[in-house]
């Protein structure tokens, strides 16, 4: 059953609750973009009518040790540091992923930064409806129609830079790169290839043009995501990232409390989803069995990064 979601404006960015037993809210892109003073937020939620039971937000990447008086665990984030693309060329990257990279322009792939407009819309459209299962699981996006994907897509555009991958003129995977209000990080909101171009590893060469254009721009950091997934530290995700240079760096997640409920399930660890309070042993097996259901479902093949 998917958790209710529901939806709030503050500062020109949408608030999301989601939850049905413990009501946990967050603004929408908080790993890309960052509150510089929590408290008008909390205020305001504080007043509404809506009911909210923790709000949570992520620390700057910039800024490691804790600062706020608040409730936190310990988050993570998949961080490249930045300083010239020929020193993360020679010296940041694993060879596989540096003839991966090299291989698409071998094979023809063009890498390019791209505006956003309908032909790009329609070519992430493509990508998304190719298959509904992705790193072994239910593809999110799988089905929307071009409307609902160029509107998820076109979001932050004052600050995002898209990246396209062509073959013979037809877009085979993009990248869309947020960057944060200070400059000093990026982080890729999606990157995505067809998979049936797979062959022609555009993703590798689309990591690589993700930190020409932050070189370029002198943006510090590179963020993809989390590095690790609830208890799941390893898999082929986190494999592809550490390949292209990418490492872990811990930051501080708050949960603050706005009920006495939002005290108490915080305490028994509510604002968490169930997968991630099981045992990892129990998980691994249950994400075997999916796999294997989709794979004869979908008649699926392995992926590979």
């Amino acid at each position: 059953m998917k958790s209710k979601l529901e939806a709030l404006r503050f500062d020109n960015r949408e608030l999301l609750v989601k939850g049905g037993v413990c009501r946990v809210a967050h603004l929408d892109a908080d790993d890309y973009k960052f509150l510089d003073d929590p408290e008008p937020v909390l205020m305001e939620l504080r007043k509404s009518k809506l009911r909210v039971d923790l709000f949570t937000f992520l620390q700057k990447l910039q800024e490691p040790s804790p600062k706020y008086p608040y409730p936190f665990e310990i988050d993570n984030l998949a961080v490249l540091p930045i300083s010239t693309f020929e020193r993360w060329w020679t010296k940041q990257i694993g060879f596989k992923a540096r003839n991966k990279a090299k291989q698409a322009e071998k094979k023809g792939v063009v890498i390019r930064e791209v505006p956003f407009d309908d032909d790009l819309a329609r070519g992430i459209w493509e990508i998304y409806n190719e298959c509904p299962v992705r790193q072994e699981r239910r593809f999110p996006h799988y089905g929307k129609s071009l409307e609902a994907v160029r509107a998820m897509s076109g979001t932050y555009l004052d600050s995002s830079i898209f990246i396209g991958a062509y073959d013979s003129g037809k877009l085979i995977g993009f990248v869309k790169l947020v960057v944060d209000d200070t400059g000093t990080q990026a982080g890729m909101m999606h990157i995505i290839s067809l998979l049936q171009a797979r062959d022609k590893a555009p993703t590798n060469a689309l990591v690589a043009q993700a930190v020409r254009s932050c070189a370029d721009r002198h943006i510090p950091h590179l963020v993809y995501s989390k590095f690790a997934y609830g208890k799941k530290t390893q898999s082929s995700l986190s494999d592809f990232k550490e390949r292209n240079g990418f490492g872990r760096v811990d930051v501080p997640r708050y949960y603050v409390p706005l009920t006495r409920w939002g005290t108490l399930a915080l305490s028994m660890g509510l604002q968490h989803r169930l997968a991630d309070r099981l045992p990892e042993s129990l998980v691994a097996k249950l994400r075997e069995l999916r796999s294997a259901w989709y794979q004869r479902r979908f008649q699926l093949k392995p992926e590979s990064l």
